[in-house]
């Protein structure tokens, strides 16, 4: 292997904990190499572009340090001129949006010395170190430490309305979009019968006049405690042995309602005035190309091995963000864990030299 070049640590993925992790270790000298991910219509469909899911979100209000406020003289000094005007023409001027947060953390992770690659991590062997990890284009790269920061997608039921309006009143996330304007005090529609589908439904209680649990069966599959507290709540109102059919809108507006069927008889269906859909039927983690190498919990997440550490059970591999985070799916949550995985791995490839 004399001559080879093998990369310090590579870090696959670029939500808030890729580039959190790419700013932490290139700061410590380690010259990271980050795969951000390929730009292609599959890539599309599965929500996997570069800068994660945080790019597709609207506002993001609850990132701390971006109070509402015009940043656009801010973008004019931290971007180079082509990247401030795109940004400038689109910003809404009440503080940052998901796309600006993630194209700041890019460019603040490039700034540090921090290498981008527009490509996926497809395939990797990390039975021997150092590791080798191939990219959809077909390179290889040999690196002594991997950071996996490959995010959760959020599940959808695969109608074309939901596509349609998403950010425009179709979510997956009650903590991150509830409190936004176009849903408070409306009526709101929870698809789900788990517990994910009992907290959100709960959670937008707070904002919304009135929560609709939209839920195929005759009963919820999540726990009696949460599902109790779903049906004793005045502002929710379930409605069984019922499917979505279309989500309803229009392109100025957004989602207005939605169109529910019977699953007992499939000619009676019925419409719901709203102005958000939210969808509860879990996260998958994006894991597929790790081929069962790294252990996981039994929903898929990659398992932490060491307490309070990002460590997997691999010596070596790191995992941060949503990929090993069932609970919060958070920016702030998944930036934090990002920092984690950077200090490990530096502290890990120390012991190593």
């Amino acid at each position: 292997m004399s001559g080879e070049k093998i990369e310090n640590v590579v870090i696959i993925g670029s939500g808030p904990s890729g580039w959190t992790a790419a700013i932490y270790a290139a700061r410590a000298e380690l010259k990271p190499l980050l795969f951000e991910g390929a730009i292609n219509n599959e890539n599309y469909a599965n929500g996997l572009l570069p800068l994660g899911q945080l790019a597709q979100t609207t506002e993001v209000e609850n990132y701390p340090g971006f109070p509402a406020g015009d940043l656009s003289g801010y973008f004019s000094s931290a971007f180079e001129e082509r990247k401030a005007k795109e940004l400038i023409e689109t910003h809404h001027k009440a503080g940052v949006s998901g796309p600006e947060l993630m194209e700041l953390m890019r460019q603040q992770a490039k700034n540090f010395g921090t290498r981008v690659v527009t490509d996926d991590i497809v395939s990797c062997d990390l039975s021997s170190r150092p590791f080798c990890l191939k990219s959809l284009s077909g390179e290889e790269v040999k690196t002594r430490a991997v950071i996996i920061a490959t995010g959760a997608r959020a599940n959808y039921l695969g109608l074309e309305s939901e596509n349609r309006f998403k950010n425009h009143g179709v979510s997956a996330c009650a903590v991150c979009d509830g409190a936004l304007p176009r849903f408070r005090n409306q009526p709101l529609v929870v698809v789900g019968g788990g517990d994910s589908a009992m907290e959100e439904a709960t959670y937008l209680t707070r904002f919304a006049s009135k929560v609709y649990i939209v839920h195929r069966r005759d009963e919820f599959r999540a726990s009696k405690i949460m599902a109790e507290r779903v049906l004793a709540n005045d502002k929710i109102e379930v409605k069984w042995n019922s499917v979505i059919d279309e989500v309803l809108g229009n392109d100025e507006q957004g989602v207005t309602g939605v169109r529910i069927r019977s699953t007992i008889d499939k000619d009676k269906t019925e419409e719901l005035a709203c102005t958000g859909y939210f969808a509860a039927i879990g996260h998958t983690p994006n894991t597929a190309f790790l081929d069962g190498q790294v252990e996981t919990h039994e929903n898929g997440y990659i398992k932490w091995t060491v307490p309070f550490r990002t460590n997997t059970n691999v010596e070596g591999v790191f995992a941060a963000g949503d990929v090993a985070d069932d609970y919060y799916k958070q920016a702030i949550t998944a930036a934090g864990s990002g920092c984690q995985a950077a200090l490990d791995a530096e502290r890990w490839l120390e012991q190593q030299d």
